[in-house]
Parts: C-alpha cells; sequence; structure tokens
C-alpha cells in the first residue's frame, strides 16, 4: 500500500477572529505545560456539556417510550422501531459531522449543532400526546439523530486539542461526558414520571429547551478553533482505504454500539419481557448508562497505562460472560440476576469505547513511526489520519445501537421475549475477543520464514501498546 502524505497538500488559509488559535502543537512539552493545557481543558469543559444534551436528546425517544401508554396505539415492535431510527440517524450524520470540525472550526460546528437541537427538542413539545400519527412520532424521531452526531465532532474537535500520551484520558472524559446524557435524561423521566404522572412527557421536554440555550451561548463565548486543523479531504480518502478503520469500526460496534442500544432499549425490555410499570423501568433504567459513562475515562486511562489492545481484549471476554448470565436469566426469567447481569454489561461497555477510542491514535502513532517519521511530522499524520477515522468508526458504531434494537424488535416478534437477540450479542463478543487478538497482540515474526529480513520488512508497526 502506498504510504499516504503528512501533510495536507495545501497549507490553511490564515483565519481571523478572536477565537481562532493560529499556533497549536500539544506535543511541545514547554508549549502545553505554559498554555496549552488550560486552553485544552477550557474546550474539554464546555465541548461535554454541548455533548451531554445531545446525547439526551439522542435517547430521548427512550424514555418517552415509557410515557406512551395505550393511549398512543404503539406496540413494542413499533416502539423498538422508533428507537431504532433515532439511532440509524445519529449514526450516519456522525460522518459529516466527523469533518465539518475541520472545514468550519471546532467552537463554530459546536455552537451550530448544539443550537441545532431545539429542532427536535421544540417538535416534540408539540406532537408528544395521543393521538399523534405514528408517522409524525417517525419524522421527529428522525429529527433527534442530530443529538447523536454531536460525539462526532466534538471526539474529533478534543482529539485536536491533546498531546498523544493524554488522548486516552481526554477522549474518555469526553465521551464519558456526553454519554452520562443517556442516564440523566432517564433520571429525568423518572423524576417526572413520580412527581405528577405519566400522563406529561411534556415538562421532562420543557427542562430542555433552556439547557440547549445555556449549552450553546457557553460554546460561543468560551471554545476556540484551531487553524491548523485544516480541511483534508485526502485524510478520508487513506482512511476509508486504512484496513485499520474498519477493524476498529467492527470492534467499536461492540462496545459503543452496545452501550447506546442497551440505552435506548433497556426500559422497553423491563416493560415488555418482565412486565415492569413506567415508573419501576424508569427506577432502573438510568443505573446502567450512569456506570457505563462513568466508567469511560477509567476505560482511556487504563488503556493509557498498559496499552488499550490489552484492555480492550479482556473486557470483551468479560462482556461474554455477562452477556451468558443475561441469556439465562431471561431464560429464567429472573429479573434480579437480568438487572445484574445487564448493569455489568453497561459497565464494561464503558470500559470498552475508552479503551478502542484510545487505540485509534495510538494505531497510527505506531504507523508513523514504522514508516520513519518523527517529530511534526509523526504528530501531524497521527492527528489527521486518527481524526478522520474518528469520524468514520464513530459512525459504525453508532450503528451498533440500530442493530441492537432491530435485533431485539425481531426477537420479541418471533419469540416473545429478547432471548434470541441476547445469544447473537453474546456471539458477537466472542468474535470481537479473537479479532482484537489475532490483529493486534498476536505476536508475530517480521518478513517470510526462511527469508532475509530487509529495512522494509523489519520496520512493522507493533500494535500491542495500541
Amino acid at each position: 500500500m502506498t504510504a499516504p502524505s503528512t501533510v495536507p497538500s495545501t497549507p490553511p488559509a490564515p483565519r481571523r477572529g478572536s477565537r481562532w488559535i493560529e499556533e497549536w502543537d500539544p506535543e511541545d512539552e514547554v508549549f502545553w505545560e505554559a498554555k496549552g493545557k488550560h486552553v485544552a481543558r477550557r474546550n474539554l469543559t464546555f465541548s461535554v456539556i454541548s455533548e451531554h444534551i445531545g446525547f439526551s436528546v439522542w435517547s430521548m425517544y427512550s424514555v418517552l417510550a415509557l410515557f406512551m401508554g395505550p393511549a398512543y396505539g404503539i406496540d413494542p415492535a413499533g416502539k423498538f422501531f422508533l428507537v431504532a431510527v433515532a439511532s440509524l440517524v445519529g449514526a450516519v450524520l456522525r460522518v459529516p459531522y466527523g469533518f465539518a470540525v475541520a472545514r468550519f472550526g471546532g467552537r463554530n460546528w459546536t455552537v451550530f449543532s448544539a443550537g441545532l437541537l431545539l429542532v427536535p427538542t421544540t417538535a416534540l413539545l408539540f406532537v408528544m400526546e395521543p393521538g399523534t400519527s405514528y408517522t409524525t412520532f417517525m419524522i421527529v424521531a428522525i429529527l433527534t439523530g442530530v443529538g447523536g452526531a454531536n460525539f462526532a465532532s466534538s471526539m474529533t474537535n478534543i482529539n485536536n486539542f491533546y498531546p498523544q500520551r493524554l488522548k486516552g484520558w481526554a477522549l474518555g472524559m469526553n465521551a464519558g461526558g456526553g454519554n452520562i446524557g443517556v442516564a440523566v435524561v432517564q433520571l429525568l423521566g423518572l423524576l417526572v414520571i413520580g412527581v405528577v404522572g405519566a400522563g406529561h412527557p411534556r415538562v421532562l421536554l420543557a427542562v430542555y429547551v433552556p439547557l440547549i440555550v445555556v449549552a450553546t451561548v457557553l460554546s460561543v463565548r468560551r471554545m476556540d478553533n484551531l487553524a491548523p486543523v485544516s480541511n483534508d479531504t485526502g485524510a478520508f480518502k487513506e482512511a476509508v482505504r486504512e484496513t485499520h478503520t474498519w477493524i476498529m469500526s467492527f470492534l467499536y460496534i461492540g462496545t459503543f454500539g452496545s452501550f447506546i442500544g442497551y440505552g435506548f432499549a433497556f426500559g422497553l425490555v423491563l416493560q415488555n419481557q418482565f412486565g415492569r410499570t413506567p415508573l419501576q423501568a424508569a427506577s432502573l433504567t438510568f443505573i446502567g448508562p450512569l456506570l457505563g459513562s462513568l466508567i469511560r475515562p477509567v476505560g482511556g486511562r487504563l488503556a493509557d497505562r498498559i496499552g488499550g489492545a490489552k484492555v480492550t481484549l479482556w473486557n470483551f471476554a468479560l462482556m461474554a460472560v455477562a452477556a451468558a448470565f443475561v441469556v439465562l436469566a431471561s431464560v429464567q426469567h429472573s429479573l434480579g440476576l437480568f438487572i445484574g447481569a445487564f448493569i455489568a454489561l453497561f459497565v464494561l461497555t464503558g470500559i470498552g469505547n475508552g479503551s478502542t477510542f484510545k487505540m485509534i491514535p495510538g494505531i497510527y502513532g505506531a504507523k508513523a513511526a514504522a514508516q520513519g517519521l518523527a517529530g511534526e511530522a509523526a504528530s501531524v499524520y497521527t492527528r489527521r489520519m486518527s481524526g478522520a477515522s474518528m469520524a468514520l468508526i464513530g459512525a459504525v458504531g453508532g450503528l451498533g445501537g440500530l442493530g441492537i434494537n432491530l435485533a431485539l424488535r425481531q426477537s420479541f416478534l418471533t419469540v416473545g421475549s429478547g432471548t434470541g437477540a441476547f445469544v447473537a450479542f453474546l456471539g458477537y463478543y466472542g468474535v470481537c475477543f479473537l479479532v482484537t487478538w489475532a490483529v493486534y497482540l498476536r505476536r508475530s515474526e517480521p518478513g517470510t520464514p526462511g527469508l532475509p529480513a530487509t529495512p522494509e520488512t523489519k520496520r512493522q508497526p507493533s500494535y500491542a501498546q495500541v
């Protein structure tokens, strides 16, 4: 394969404005300690706020489904399909959102994407009542997908602010703070149901309108654009051709796809398989997403210390064990075992989310070293390729949420429970374990046995510490 270029073909044009930073080199420790880390932390903080609300809007239908009683005339399969559509749109939009950061600036795009969340939230305020057609609910479910796309632009932006040695922690904090929006909206849903009843979903929606406005204003006033991060379509093309982009996408389906898919579906499963009331389901659904979100930075930090591939490998092994207990609980109709195993799965998805995203810049750092790149050239190559790959990997991983909800929908239609779908998820985690080991951890000697090694065969990427 032809080695990709290390820098964009044309330098970025000078930018103007007080919110544009013209020079940025986080790998320079003097620069980082004097200025860089303070700017990076500020941008991380307000990136998390906007992404957090984006996740809440994206997962809104998973909570509103608890409010949709018999008067709405929507069966369990129809509810699963609504949340699946929201998941699909959020995943697909991650591709253009990921590349919008380079085109418009991280701060500028955060302002736009945060303000855009008013559209689905306001639409739901108008339509959330019995008698609204299923088609209307479907159209608004499409609109809520913009909340899921915020993840791609936020992660791509924060990746540019931090040095390689801190990316696992920074990306874990950014994503974990965003992911927790799933748990928060479920907690707020529980509060609304407990205080005013399941007949008043608009109370939940009304809470988010001023929050979106505040997040948008904070982004305007406190975030920055990085001028050195130029629009580079070449990096996108190279990322599409790069095998590791698609391998990591496959693994990210198993971690993030599971997190968001289970987050959307947990309450519906509790209602339809275990007969929980909306209040009973809401009192449980937030626990898994909360713990999975909080532990994501831990997964990133572990990956920084011992290697993302190692953490990811054993995390998939544990996910398979937890999934086996979910299958057992589903067959035995054991609510206690089901909840415990499902919460364990949520925690493990959080760890895996942190470790897999740490692997991405690590992989391209290893490839840069294998190509003989060093210093600024290696940093530029790693930054542009990992940024481009993150947009694609985040999009494909988000499709895992679609797959989980469609699988559960079909399982309920076919056998009346989620057991068949849970067996399929168990098998997927086993395959992810084998892929992680085979690609990133299996020991192999460069060159062909019996032939002398050449400088080219000796210079091979080592991925064990990515």
